[in-house]
């Protein structure tokens, strides 16, 4: 499938409460994404608990994540969180046999920190031809450390013509000029992962939204990614709502999300790998609760626009 313009849920995954994935809720939340409206689905990320998965765990929530959406949205994934290039080039390989419509590289992954464009360079060019014939993306991870790519390193990426999708989480203005700028007459899409500055960003001429908050309110994402073109004036005064809202996010994430799952009515558990449950206490409870009331309050006077 292509990679269409949209809003592409950063997925959290489920889990029981003995920490192993819950794939009965996982199917639920792939559901409930759907229905939402959003254009596509990125497994495999950080949301999703990535560096607190095995391989196999990695390979099978791919593959689980493309069955279920099947022709409805595509799947991008990411999963290659080993040091060496070789090993990255394993995991690579076996998560994107699952079928995913494009394998996302974790920018940090491709050189460390004190390491140069060129090395990031050299790496990827060694990806590219021991992995032919597959679909990538970019994705400036914030882990371990955030590395963010320059335009002129963009561009080279995206001449090489197997780049279709970049998960940009800078998100200031002046840089992602610069960046869609440099990728202009190819084929690869910039998707803001910040809030605050998406309907900027998307009258700069990015094709969407791929960030945390699709996991509270991905239908109101849809509705801004839909009214930015028609109705500017509607469109900034949800923008103006979202990226306020957008500070819930960080509440004890992705525990605060999934708690905002369970108002939604999903079967979903808090537990995971990264974070306590039990550090999840009434104040935050609270500010998801409200943060949902408004939300809800919202989708009832954006019906009639």
């Amino acid at each position: 499938m292509n990679i269409t313009k949209g809003v592409w849920p950063t997925m959290v995954t489920s889990f029981k409460a003995t920490k192993q994935i819950d794939y009965d809720g996982l199917e639920r939340l792939i559901e409930w994404y759907i229905a939402k409206g959003v254009h596509g689905l990125f497994a495999v990320c950080l949301s999703s608990e990535m560096y607190h998965l095995s391989l196999a765990e990695r390979v099978q929530l791919a593959k689980f994540v493309k069955e279920q959406a099947g022709s409805r949205v595509p799947v991008v994934a990411s999963g290659h969180i080993s040091y060496s290039i070789e090993d990255q080039i394993e995991e690579i390989k076996q998560i994107s046999a699952t079928g995913v419509d494009a394998f996302v590289l974790n920018v940090n992954r491709l050189a460390t920190a004190y390491e140069s464009e060129e090395v990031f360079k050299q790496n990827v060019e060694t990806i590219l031809t021991n992995v032919p014939h597959i679909k990538f993306g970019l994705y400036e991870c914030p882990v371990p450390y955030k590395r963010s790519l320059t335009p002129e390193l963009l561009k080279w990426c995206a001449d090489t013509n197997r780049f279709y999708f970049l998960k940009d989480t800078e998100g200031v203005p002046a840089h992602m000029k610069a960046k869609l700028e440099a990728v202009k007459g190819t084929q690869l899409q910039i998707f803001n992962a910040e809030s605050a500055t998406l309907l900027s960003s998307l009258e700069q001429g990015a094709s969407g939204y791929s960030g945390i908050m699709a996991n509270f309110q991905p239908d109101l994402y849809v509705r801004l990614f839909d009214l930015y073109a028609t109705n500017p004036e509607q469109a900034r005064r949800l923008q103006n709502y979202i990226g306020m809202s957008s500070a819930m996010g960080r509440v004890l994430y992705p525990a605060g999300s999934k708690y905002y799952l369970q108002l939604e009515g999903l079967e979903i558990l808090l537990d995971g790998r990264t974070v306590s449950k039990e550090l999840f206490n009434v104040y935050m409870k609270q500010e998801i609760e409200q943060l949902r009331l408004s939300d809800n309050e919202l989708r009832n006077q954006i019906k009639s626009i």
